[in-house]
This record gives C-alpha cells, sequence and structure tokens, in this order.
C-alpha cells in the first residue's frame, strides 16, 4: 500500500475542519476524494504534502511506503514533492510563476531532483511540453503564462507535477476552472498519463460527473469527515449516504455517462 491516511485531523484556530479522514491509496489505485465546497477534502491533500496553510496543524497519521510524513521536516517533504509525490492545482494561474517562462518552470522541477544541466532540463522541458500535448511546445516554453489560455496553462501545470515521474500524482480540482470542452480534454490526458507511468492518483472534485471519467474508488466528505467511500461505480448507482445522493442529482446533468468507470 502506497499511502495510507488514518485518523487525519487538521486543526485551524482551534477548529476541526478535517476530523479522522482514513483511506488508502494501493500502487497504481485511482482514488477520488469527493465532496463540496468546505467538506475538507483539499485541506487533506494539502495536509499530505505539507502544505497547509499558517495557523493549520495536522495530527494522525499519513505514511508514504510505510514513512510518517506528518512531522517530517520541511526539507524531507520537499524532496518528496515532486519526486514521488507531484501535485497539480486547481487554478494554474496563481501556482505559476507570472515573470518566469514556462520552460524555466518546467525545468526548475528537473534540476532540483536530478543533476540535469539547465542545458538538459531546458531540453526535457520541452519534452515535458510536448507529451501534454502542448502545440509547438520548443515556441511555448518560451512563453509566460500569461500568454497562454488557460488549458495551456493547466498542461503545464500537469507537466511541472510529472516531469520526475511521480509515483502518486495529486490533482486538486484540475479542471473546475475549464469550459466543458477543455474540461474532458484535461480528464483524458491525465487518465492516459497516470495509465502510461502506472501512477497512483488522487483526484479531488466536487463533481461526482468528473470523478466518474477517472477514478475507480471515492471517498465521500462532509464537514471534514468521511460520510462514504466504495466503487464509484457504487456511488453512481447506489449510493447510501444523503451527501451522495446529492452529488449524484448533480452528476446526471453534466458529464456523466453510465458504465464510464470500470
Amino acid at each position: 500500500m502506497s499511502l495510507q491516511v488514518r485518523d487525519l485531523v487538521v486543526e485551524i484556530a482551534g477548529r476541526r475542519v478535517v476530523d479522522g479522514v482514513s483511506f488508502d491509496v494501493a500502487d497504481g489505485a485511482r482514488v477520488g476524494l469527493i465532496g463540496e465546497s468546505g467538506s475538507g477534502k483539499s485541506l487533506t491533500a494539502l495536509a499530505i504534502l505539507g502544505l497547509l496553510p499558517d495557523g493549520a496543524a495536522a495530527t494522525g497519521s499519513v505514511r508514504w511506503d510505510g514513512r510518517e510524513l506528518i512531522g517530517l521536516p520541511d526539507r524531507e517533504l520537499a524532496e518528496l514533492r515532486g519526486d514521488e509525490i507531484g501535485i497539480v492545482f486547481q487554478e494554474p494561474r496563481t501556482a505559476l510563476n507570472p515573470i518566469r517562462t514556462v520552460g524555466r518552470q518546467i525545468a526548475e522541477s528537473v534540476r532540483i531532483h536530478t543533476r540535469a544541466t539547465r542545458r538538459e532540463a531546458l531540453a526535457r522541458a520541452v519534452a515535458e511540453a510536448s507529451r501534454v500535448h502542448l502545440p509547438d511546445p520548443a515556441d511555448i516554453v518560451a512563453r509566460y503564462p500569461h500568454q497562454l489560455s488557460g488549458g495551456q496553462r493547466q498542461r503545464v501545470a500537469i507537466a511541472m507535477a510529472l516531469a520526475c515521474r511521480p509515483r502518486l500524482l495529486i490533482a486538486d480540482e484540475p479542471t473546475t476552472a475549464l469550459d466543458v470542452t477543455i474540461q474532458a480534454e484535461i480528464l483524458e490526458l491525465l487518465l492516459s498519463l497516470v495509465e502510461d507511468d502506472g501512477m497512483s492518483l488522487v483526484f479531488i472534485t466536487h463533481d461526482l460527473a468528473v470523478l466518474s471519467q477517472i477514478a475507480t474508488h471515492g471517498v465521500v466528505l462532509e464537514d471534514g469527515r468521511v460520510v462514504e467511500e466504495g466503487s464509484v461505480t457504487q456511488l453512481l448507482t447506489a449510493p447510501r449516504s444523503p451527501v451522495t445522493q446529492g452529488l449524484l442529482r448533480d452528476a446526471t446533468a453534466t458529464l456523466w455517462r453510465p458504465g464510464g468507470v470500470d
């Protein structure tokens, strides 16, 4: 089991915003964390990587290949991020540095975790841009984030997260800010890359329709607690909790196609 989360608690100003969350992600598994805004799903992801905002504290256990991450020094967590565990955030406009070319930003991840020279890392950036299907990658890596569309920026963010071939990818609502057509393209891209690399995936969303396109197992959160867990097929066809039932009603009006998951 590559990732094990047990009784995870996140407190902010004395208030529990994540309250005893537990789930597993096996090697190669695709697990979704789903819930409405404020359910604690994004804070759960940030706690896994030690990226909680100032004033937030995590207790419980997060084990990566048996290694406890809660309380691990920042330097050791930084070595894991990007190398063994990658993350893609919801809004690439804020995740990308506006004053650096996207090529430099992809290359920086490579240089941090490998012994690549600057030239080798920039060549790798072009290759990674091509891998995420950016048009004219040699040209696009010389551009700045504001010169790209929203979908292109998200592809850059994915390239950065996967440049060092991590074993686990955490994708935090990576398609929410995109229109439906681009959203579908990004989901297809993520799924193909995850399958090609044999990665595990934690996919965070508020949309059961989206989850049905990319994950096989779902963990439903409400008010920081797990209220239901099971295969995505089960969540779609026989939801038990009122929360999941509400998510299903919303899903039938968007992208859900019956039989879209295994």
